[in-house]
């Protein structure tokens, strides 16, 4: 797992950056070292934007009679990745009636906020959810961090995480993080991407190619 960043350099960038700063404090303030409450908002979260922003590529391809060169697809598997990130966190942190409320307000203002930024401009919506996914990373570490310490019990990973990551029937929840956090990586790597191509003027263009190393 590795975290790294990319340093806010055009207006829209800093606009970004500052969102998802902002939002960043309210989570530290109410869920603190909670990593698995964390989790489950910040995956709810997380699962807006690629259906957000593959549902509005693909209008856009429409009207412009363009390819999209697979970022609908690569958008939309992003939202389905984030689904199952959620739906893992919430067997393994059992969120109650008060936080499962918040997860439904979190969700109805994320996608209203994020629809209105992609429309106003794509590079700043991709740009956010770079840093999102920065701060995600950031959170998986210190989650990680605190299951190593044996301040968070290393219990067995639900079946959910098990089938989906492939991952073996004695996994842990310090397997299901580093899954997690590598998806993270990855989401971070892709937005930013694509940002940067819109940013260029070259759109839609080019395809994400996954790096290895």
């Amino acid at each position: 797992m590795q975290y790294t960043h990319h340093k806010a350099k055009t207006f829209s960038d800093k606009v970004a950056y500052c969102l998802v700063k902002f939002f960043r404090f309210f989570a530290d303030v109410f869920f603190q070292k909670r990593y698995g409450n964390r989790a489950i908002v910040l995956e709810t979260v997380a699962a807006v934007p690629g259906m957000v922003g593959g549902a509005l590529q693909h209008l856009w391809c429409l009207r412009k009679m363009k390819e999209d060169n697979g970022w609908i697809k690569t958008l939309l598997e992003e939202a389905d990745n984030e689904r199952v990130h959620l739906m893992t966190f919430i067997e393994i942190a059992k969120p109650n009636l008060f936080e499962r409320a918040v997860v439904f307000f979190a969700q109805a203002i994320f996608v209203i906020l994020y629809l209105v930024i992609y429309v106003i401009s794509m590079k700043t919506a991709h740009r956010f959810v770079g840093y999102l996914e920065e701060e995600a990373v950031v959170s998986y570490i210190h989650y990680l961090s605190e299951i190593d310490n044996g301040n968070i019990t290393n219990g067995p990973a639900p079946e959910i995480a098990i089938n989906y990551w492939k991952l073996s029937p004695d996994a842990t929840l310090r397997d299901v993080v580093i899954a997690v956090c590598k998806d993270e990586e990855e989401h971070r790597d892709v937005n930013h991407f694509l940002s940067n191509q819109i940013n260029s003027g070259e759109g839609l263009t080019k395809p994400y190619i996954h790096n290895e190393n």
